[in-house]
């Protein structure tokens, strides 16, 4: 009996002491922050974005994301009953969306780490530690990648096959697919190219018997 009094007395007090340290100033603060932080990160994803199609909705979560999380950690930080209650919430929720590039997921995490940060009212390393992230991704975003790698789809017919196998052979390439429909082949073959010179696509569309001859710059998910 006296467990139960005493730990219904320790749940009166943390609800008293949160509300006692309950300051609007520190929550605007805080909000303040994390929306700039926010922002930042989202200036720094959408100048920084090497992927195919830029979301504007996804960019937008980040800042969210920010501001959510500093709302969290500062709920929890000054009750523990509420703590308790955000970690049993938590526990049950399944997130199922599905990302395409890891790099978005190094922004999510950037956008929770710099909240928790925000909450735990460490602005100081929230601030360096964001720009120190958003000054290395822009870095690597201007490193010129050597060699980028695209699809080459060839549609010939059976009498350029010994022109076209002799000219891809020239080429550092790597067969990806062939499918054969009444004497009609398609190729589809990853070639790596170091610069833009496409000088090869003339001589393949030159070749007797060859219908089409198209270029798509592959990025392991996706085609453009």
């Amino acid at each position: 009996m006296n467990d139960s009094l005493n730990f219904e007395n320790i749940i009166k007090k943390s609800v008293l002491d949160s509300f006692a340290s309950f300051s609007y100033i520190e929550i605007i603060i805080g909000l303040l922050c994390s929306f700039g932080i926010g922002m930042f990160i989202y200036w720094v994803y959408k100048r920084c974005f090497r992927g195919v199609v830029y979301s504007y909705n996804y960019n937008v979560s980040f800042v969210l994301m920010t501001m959510i999380t500093t709302l969290i950690i500062m709920t929890i930080s000054t009750n523990i009953v509420l703590s308790l209650g955000m970690v049993g919430a938590l526990s049950i929720v399944r997130f199922r969306t599905a990302v395409k590039d890891p790099l978005d997921i190094v922004y999510m995490f950037w956008a929770i780490a710099a909240g928790i940060a925000i909450g735990a009212q460490m602005y100081p390393l929230a601030i360096i530690g964001s720009l120190a992230f958003g000054a290395t991704l822009a870095w690597l975003s201007k490193k010129k990648v050597r060699g980028e790698t695209y699809l080459l789809i060839l549609q010939h017919n059976e009498e350029a096959g010994d022109e076209v196998r002799k000219t891809l052979q020239k080429l550092n390439t790597k067969l990806k697919s062939k499918t054969i429909r009444n004497a009609f082949i398609e190729m589809t073959v990853e070639i790596r190219l170091v610069d833009d010179n496409t000088a090869f696509m003339n001589v393949l569309n030159k070749i007797e018997g060859v219908h089409s001859c198209s270029l798509v710059n592959y990025t392991g998910d996706y085609a453009q």
